[in-house]
């Protein structure tokens, strides 16, 4: 089986919690585990040459999915547009449609060069707040599908959402020295990411995906 990771550090705790379901269960040696941006994932699920991932929200309609994403609740400080002329982030998908359903302008910036971008004091709108500020609702910016192994992906969906995941100091000081943040930084940065898609999340999800559908429909016409 190969997974497919979003390589930013909001999927971090998971990555870790995949890392050591491996490593302590020998039935899971054959899972293997692809990093990339959204875009690449979102490709690779599509092609089938992944068997499960967080793929973007906006590219899940009509996938088997679990009840994991990657969610915002208000902030999240690594998915930012910034002023000046229209401009997408090639490595999203979710996050630039985003700004087009919230009918905003500037340029999409995200993942760990956002978040960075934020720490340095770098001007910017969030779009989860953005969000927020329109609908009451948390964000979904991914989820967890799957197109084969669904017993086994479900089965990991279910055990992390009920697994508090520990990161280690080295890892956090490893992890923030390679984006040029600081570990209390990062932790702090995990805070404002949760995973379980509940009832609010899922209404959230719904409607992004109705007005994105809309605005596909608008510009088509």
């Amino acid at each position: 089986m190969l997974f497919g990771s979003i390589g930013y550090l909001n999927l971090l705790p998971f990555q870790l919690f995949l890392k050591r379901h491996i490593s302590n269960n020998a039935a899971a040696m054959t899972l293997h585990n692809k990093r990339a941006v959204p875009s690449a994932i979102n490709r690779a699920f599509k092609h089938r040459s992944i068997h499960a991932a967080f793929i973007s929200s906006i590219e899940s309609y009509g996938c088997k999915c679990t009840n994991l994403g990657i969610i915002a609740h208000k902030k999240v400080y690594s998915v930012l547009l910034l002023e000046g002329k229209n401009q997408i982030d090639p490595a999203s998908a979710t996050s630039n449609q985003l700004a087009k359903v919230l009918k905003l302008q500037g340029q999409v910036l995200i993942g760990d060069v956002a978040l960075k971008h934020y720490l340095d004091g770098g001007e910017g709108l969030d779009l989860a707040k953005a969000w927020y500020d329109k609908t009451g609702l948390p964000f979904v910016f991914a989820r967890l599908c799957y197109n084969k192994h669904a017993h086994t992906v479900q089965k990991l969906a279910r055990t992390f959402a009920h697994t508090k995941t520990k990161i280690p100091q080295y890892v956090l000081k490893r992890e923030a020295k390679k984006r040029g943040i600081t570990p209390k930084e990062l932790a702090w940065y995990l805070e404002h990411i949760s995973y379980k898609i509940d009832w609010k999340s899922k209404k959230s999800l719904k409607l992004f995906l109705k007005r994105s559908s809309m605005e596909t429909k608008h510009t088509n016409i």
